[in-house]
């Protein structure tokens, strides 16, 4: 054997302790556990019930998007156009359900909602209009938006600005 290795004897197995458990001194009773917070409140119901509605159109959305890139020309583009939309109107269900239940603070997704719907439209003005007007009247809807959605999910919570988990 080399110099500075040495040999560890094996203990029989009937001579094994387990190791004291964390928290506690050998020989003396374990601490009891400290009280847990309550848990988090159940996700706020849907209003059709039990039933799957969003996960089913996510599901039919990312079907849509599959296809979508499967599929050549212009109804692979209108399938991949659908199934983006259906995902974000069911991603938006949920935020909106959330957020007006107190559950979680989704204000920045639901002040922008209407802010990129603003400059969408703002896309479709005549030749030579001012696009800057557009860009301004969604930062003041996204403001503005922003800061009513804060007041309300405020009210629901319970006087929190967020909740975070």
């Amino acid at each position: 054997m080399p110099q500075g290795q040495r040999r560890k004897r094996r203990r029989p197995a009937d001579d094994y302790k387990p190791p004291p458990k964390r928290g506690t001194d050998i020989g003396e009773e374990p601490r009891p556990a400290r009280p847990r917070r309550p848990g988090p409140p159940d996700r706020p119901p849907a209003p059709w019930g039990r039933f799957p509605l969003v996960e089913l159109v996510v599901l039919l959305s990312i079907v849509m998007l599959v296809a979508g890139f499967l599929i050549q020309g212009s109804r692979g583009i209108t399938l991949i156009a659908a199934g983006i939309a259906l995902g974000s109107l069911a991603g938006l269900e949920l935020a909106i359900r959330e957020h007006f239940s107190g559950y979680r603070s989704h204000t920045t997704v639901l002040a922008g909602a209407p802010a990129v719907l603003i400059l969408g439209l703002g896309f479709f003005l005549p030749p030579g209009a001012p696009r800057i007007v557009a860009f301004v009247a969604s930062i003041v809807v996204f403001v503005g938006g922003a800061y009513l959605l804060r007041e309300a999910f405020k009210r629901r919570s319970g006087g929190l600005g967020f909740k975070v988990r």
